[in-house]
């Protein structure tokens, strides 16, 4: 990896995507700005990323609160990289775990909240701090890639505020970033990805074609952004089978979830 990284800040750092990713930049002289909700795995995180000879920082801190959010970014100092890696599938406090229709009221406010208003507390307070900032060598003022996901291109009767929130997220940071950003030297970049070995995704009880390790997304990720790439998409494969199920009549996608939603009658 040949991208000049001296700061970069990650959230939802303290498991799947963004653990990952704080392992593989985790690099003598860089320093890692990780934040997460869960404690114990974020100092854990921070204990492996200095054995491998980076200066760590860590926060506990909700996505959600805009201005703690808007405070932690802007006090980091300079900022290289941003990752938006935080985002949630699944409600904890909601009853069940599985993707029932209808999707439950609380399901869809939190999924909504953190997944897109997570990314903009993010991405909107570094494009700030990146400003200020001079060009390095590269020409670039900063990087920032937010986890958006294949999802966002299908419509799922099962996870309609998962997919809308990805949706969203993703063409958030390619539109942004083919404009006025791409001017100030600020690379913007949507990161669709299929199914990724996770906790989130280890709550799915279905089966997941593609799947791969948290830590080979990760490469996929930094080499995408390396490659100063407006959307990062993996596998391919399956982002065309959604775009292309996308493309059918909504009439013909009811028809595949209409089993479905008989059977989950006949259980009521």
């Amino acid at each position: 990896m040949y991208m000049k990284l001296r700061s970069v800040l990650i959230t939802g750092a303290s498991s799947g995507i963004g653990y990952a990713l704080a392992i593989r930049l985790a690099k003598p002289r860089v320093t890692l700005h990780l934040s997460g909700r869960r404690s114990d795995a974020l100092a854990g995180l921070a204990e492996k990323c200095c054995q491998l000879g980076a200066n760590v920082h860590t926060k506990i801190i909700d996505v959600c609160n805009h201005q703690e959010m808007d405070e932690w970014i802007k006090s980091a100092g300079q900022l290289d990289l941003v990752l938006a890696c935080a985002g949630i599938s699944f409600v904890p406090h909601v009853e069940t775990h599985a993707h029932v229709i209808p999707e439950p009221i609380a399901q869809c406010y939190k999924i909504m909240q953190t997944n897109m208003n997570g990314v903009l507390n993010t991405v909107l307070p570094a494009i700030e701090v990146m400003q200020r900032q001079e060009c390095n060598s590269e020409h670039i003022r900063g990087r920032i890639a937010a986890i958006a996901s294949i999802a966002s291109f299908f419509t799922s009767a099962w996870a309609p505020s998962y997919c809308a929130s990805k949706a969203a997220v993703d063409r958030f940071m390619v539109a942004s970033g083919m404009g006025w950003w791409k001017k100030c030297r600020i690379q913007l970049t949507s990161v669709c990805c299929g199914f990724v070995e996770t906790p989130m995704t280890q709550k799915n009880k279905f089966y997941m074609p593609g799947k791969i390790s948290a830590d080979k997304a990760a490469q996929l990720i930094l080499e995408g952004i390396e490659g100063r790439k407006r959307r990062v998409i993996f596998p391919v494969w399956l982002a065309i089978i959604a775009r292309i199920l996308d493309l059918f009549p909504v009439s013909f996608l009811e028809k595949i979830y209409l089993p479905y939603l008989q059977e989950q009658d006949r259980h009521k």
